[in-house]
């Protein structure tokens, strides 16, 4: 495996090794010991699963302390732009945005540890997204920020006729108008 860094401190892309033949491939997707070694100690305690049509744009969601969440994203079918925002008050990248593609073709994955908003968008028919997490989930403490901020100027990959957003996203708070909880 691989570990990549972003242009974000703490932000990284694991690239797995890929055993290809003419009967398919094998990876090995996770492996504790290794995420041990490379990045922190991380107890995963809860996989899930969504899978979304093109144009889907899901996010940008986050969980406050103390049920913040540190999260290991892939793309299991299909193809996704997968975006973070910085909202580590102390952090020098506080508000900026990472965008990372994950797919079935690629098998990147992307680790983003507490402190991050997240969100995707589906460039393919449709998409599977897998991500652990390391704290359960809790409707209390979940927050989010606008996923067309213009503050954060994202480019989704999308024509905005294409885009389809739950009206819970579309009612989430601009990034201006949020008090970082990190």
């Amino acid at each position: 495996m691989i570990i990549e860094n972003t242009s974000i401190d703490g932000l990284f892309i694991l690239k797995p090794t890929i055993f290809r033949d003419k009967r398919g491939y094998f990876t090995e997707s996770y492996n504790q010991k290794k995420m041990n070694d490379l990045i922190e100690n991380i107890n995963f305690v809860q996989d899930n699963d969504s899978k979304s049509v093109f144009g889907t744009v899901r996010g940008l969601h986050f969980q406050t302390p103390p049920f913040s969440q540190t999260k290991l994203i892939r793309c299991i079918k299909g193809e996704i732009l997968d975006v973070t925002v910085d909202l580590r008050k102390n952090s020098t990248s506080f508000g900026q945005i990472e965008r990372v593609l994950l797919s079935d073709k690629n098998n990147h994955q992307l680790f983003i540890p507490k402190g991050f908003a997240h969100g995707f968008s589906v460039l393919s028919n449709f998409a599977i997204v897998s991500y652990k997490v390391d704290n359960y989930y809790n409707s209390e403490y979940e927050n989010g920020i606008l996923w067309n901020d213009s503050s954060l100027g994202i480019d989704w990959k999308l024509k905005a006729h294409e885009v389809i957003v739950s009206e819970k996203d579309k009612s989430l708070p601009h990034l201006n108008n949020i008090v970082s909880p990190f």
